[in-house]
């Protein structure tokens, strides 16, 4: 027996395309590792159905509520099976009202109100927009499986905690200062610092960039850094968004050099794709009074090699 998350899949059958959705979702998902109870494998002609979904619904750890316009309705005014699992699941919230066992996933649902009313209130992801799907889908099966996209940092020290001779507290020179935890943003970092070394994101999506000094137009950047498996140049590109394939440039060089405006791709340990584009440069030897870099960053969170929907 696995250790597998049990999940049940709560829809209507609105239409055929409708079903062959929720199947093709519930297929990945197990070949994913999520152990999915569905109907159109798991019911037989001629089986309970209501012993099915009471069976189902009470044995799973999480419940994927797909809310289409069609499902939001039928459970509002406790139609047909939609209603019936319904009934189920509110005896259960009001059971445990802090409970997050039910994910709504928003699909087919041009209304207003997107979930049904005793789902208000509730977090819920939205997968109508296929360009996204492919982010949305990573998002729920970390969440599924508890392996959050920004996971919880282990707690530090307090530095301003008594010690036997009492010191002055360094809080403004310690290492955790070089860290950007979110997926994207802008980064600027006196590079003669913490060993020219910042890290941008968390848990097995953080990339720990190295840089070094170059000039005030070029700066050289390393994938000497544990978490970092590959680092690439990418040409002939202006725009993170531009990356289509982060695959496809050459990684076979220890350091690389990108001018202002360029871009680099690297690779972590864990498979991810980061890419960062130069956009200021400052050196001390040419002029400025520190060394400095501001670079733009994106993580493909859905461990792909295009950039286009990570930027989007």
């Amino acid at each position: 027996m696995t250790d597998a998350p049990r999940l049940f899949i709560s829809y209507s059958h609105d239409d055929e395309a409708h079903k062959a959705w929720v199947l093709k979702l519930a297929t990945r998902l197990v070949n994913n590792g999520v152990d999915v109870v569905l109907d159109q494998w798991d019911m037989r002609l001629g089986g309970n159905l209501p012993t099915f979904m009471e069976k189902g619904l009470t044995s799973a750890v999480r419940v994927l509520a797909i809310c289409s316009a069609p499902f939001v309705k039928k459970a509002n005014e406790g139609q047909g099976g939609v209603g019936y699992e319904k009934t189920i699941l509110t005896g259960q919230l009001m059971h445990d009202v802090n409970t997050d066992r039910i994910i709504p996933v928003v699909r087919n649902n041009p209304d207003k109100v997107k979930v049904p009313t005793f789902l208000i209130g509730r977090l819920y992801i939205d997968m109508t927009d296929e360009d996204k799907f492919e982010a949305s889908y990573t998002e729920l099966l970390r969440d599924i499986h508890d392996e959050p996209v920004a996971p919880r940092p282990p707690l530090g020290t307090n530095p301003f905690s008594r010690v036997a001779v009492p010191l002055e507290p360094r809080v403004s020179f310690t290492a955790e200062r070089y860290i950007s935890p979110a997926n994207s943003g802008i980064v600027t970092f006196d590079y003669s610092n913490n060993n020219g070394k910042y890290i941008v994101g968390a848990g097995d999506m953080a990339f720990e960039t190295a840089w070094s000094g170059g000039s005030n137009m070029a700066i050289h950047a390393y994938n000497d850094p544990a978490s970092i498996r590959t680092i690439a140049l990418v040409s002939n590109v202006t725009s993170i968004a531009e990356v289509v394939d982060a695959s496809l440039f050459d990684t076979s060089s220890r350091v690389r050099t990108p001018h202002l405006g360029e871009i680099v791709v690297w690779q972590n340990t864990a498979g991810y794709y980061l890419a960062t584009k130069v956009l200021s440069l400052k050196a001390r030897g040419h002029g400025h009074a520190s060394d400095e870099i501001v670079f733009e960053y994106v993580i493909a969170t859905d461990k792909g090699t295009d950039f286009r929907a990570a930027t989007a």
